[in-house]
Order: C-alpha cells, then sequence, then structure tokens
C-alpha cells in the first residue's frame, strides 16, 4: 500500500530540514506533501528548495489559517493508501513509523494513534500541558464511548477511505477533537501504540496554548451532536 506523509508547517526554520531527512531516511514513504501556513521566518524560502525534489511536494498557503487547515490542504493533495500526519518539530520521531503502520498493514485497525502515554520513553516537562490532554482524552472517552488514551496525539495514521466524505473544518489545533470525534462516531477501528515523545518548550517554539485546549472541549462537545 502505499504511503503518504502530510507536514504541516509553520514557522519551523530551525526543525523542518532535519524532520523531512528523518522521515526520508525511513524509507516508507511514497510521497511527503509539505504544507507551508505562511510562515514568515525563513521557513518558506527553504521549502522553495524541495518544489522539483522526488518524492516531495509543496503547497504555499499565502497568510497563515492554521494547523487543521494545512492538514485539510495536504489531505487534498494525498494520493497513497495510508496516510500519515507528522509534526514538522521534532516532537514526534519518525523511526515510530513500522508500529504505527503495522496495525493497518495487518487489517486489524483502520486508524492508529500513537500514544504519548502508554510507557514509552518520553521527556518530562509541561505538566499542565499533560493534564489538559488527559481531561480532554477523559471527555472524549465519555461523550464517545471509547478507552483512548491520548485523544490529541500528533501521530494519526489512518486508511485514506476512513476520511473520504467527512466533512473537515478545523481550522487550528482542534483538528485532533474534530477528527476523533468523526471517526469513533462511524465506528472506524482504532487502534492505539506506544510512542516516544520528545516535547519542547515554548522557549523553544512551542505553539500549542490553553485557549486551544477550550476550543478543542468545545469542539467534542459539538461534534457529538452534530457534523
Amino acid at each position: 500500500m502505499k504511503v503518504s506523509v502530510i507536514v504541516p508547517v509553520y514557522n519551523e526554520r530551525k526543525t523542518i530540514e532535519e524532520i523531512l531527512r528523518r522521515v526520508q531516511r525511513m524509507g516508507i514513504a511514497d510521497e511527503i506533501i509539505i504544507v507551508d501556513d505562511g510562515s514568515t521566518d525563513g521557513t518558506r524560502e527553504i521549502l522553495e528548495s524541495y518544489i522539483c525534489r522526488d518524492q516531495f511536494r509543496v503547497v504555499f498557503h499565502q497568510r497563515n489559517q492554521g494547523k487543521g487547515a494545512a492538514i485539510r490542504t495536504g489531505l487534498k493533495e494525498v494520493q497513497g493508501d495510508i496516510i500519515i500526519i507528522q509534526d514538522a518539530d521534532l516532537e514526534y520521531d519518525p523511526r515510530e513509523y513500522p508500529n504505527l503502520l503495522k496495525p493497518i498493514q495487518e487489517g486489524v485497525a483502520d486508524v492508529v494513534y500513537g500514544s504519548r502515554f502508554l510507557g514509552a520513553p518520553r521527556r518530562p516537562i509541561l505538566f499542565w500541558n499533560m493534564v489538559a490532554n488527559k481531561i480532554l482524552t477523559l471527555v472524549t472517552n465519555i461523550l464517545y464511548n471509547n478507552i483512548l488514551t491520548d485523544m490529541e496525539t500528533g501521530y494519526k495514521v489512518f486508511r485514506r477511505e476512513v476520511i473520504e466524505g467527512i466533512p473537515l473544518r478545523a481550522r487550528r489545533f482542534d483538528f485532533e477533537p474534530e477528527f476523533t470525534a468523526k471517526i469513533l462516531k462511524r465506528k472506524a477501528r482504532i487502534f492505539e501504540v506506544p510512542i516516544a515523545f520528545y516535547p519542547r518548550d515554548y522557549s523553544e517554539g512551542k505553539k500549542i496554548r490553553m485557549k486551544d485546549a477550550f476550543e478543542a472541549l468545545w469542539a467534542l462537545v459539538k461534534y457529538r451532536f452534530v457534523d
């Protein structure tokens, strides 16, 4: 099965080339779709050198629209059978790809979440971010009758047909709850695997803020009752 990797990017000049090297080094991605979401720090200029490279496809947003909007743009471009969402920082390691793909390849899952809370190594920082993640996951499980451990994970891998016909509207970090809510309502088979996690703090460029947790909470409630 052909594998497509979508890399949403916004102001990641320091890490973008390294993460793309790591993705390519795995030898798993048949295509790497990079969506620059209106970067202003020099990332855009770096990505221009990838336009003519084999395996890469680069799409530029003229203005910043948010991570969800960048992912949605990438989803319109994919040609693969399996899609991997890969953040452009170095928090998520592409060496996890084989474990993330295995449940789909073995036919036991349609969607795989890489869980940061199933015992794999991780850098222990940002306590309140962890608390927010745990609360949002708990709300997800209550509303959608599930037992996920990490709804907010950035590592989501899925068959392309899972999202065909699903209206996705997220523009910012509300992509995670919207995607989760809608695939749970459609009874997609979800599998979780443990992943190592290397979080950065705000001084290193982390972008998600507490207000995003409230937007995620509202998305979970809203999409429980509407589509």
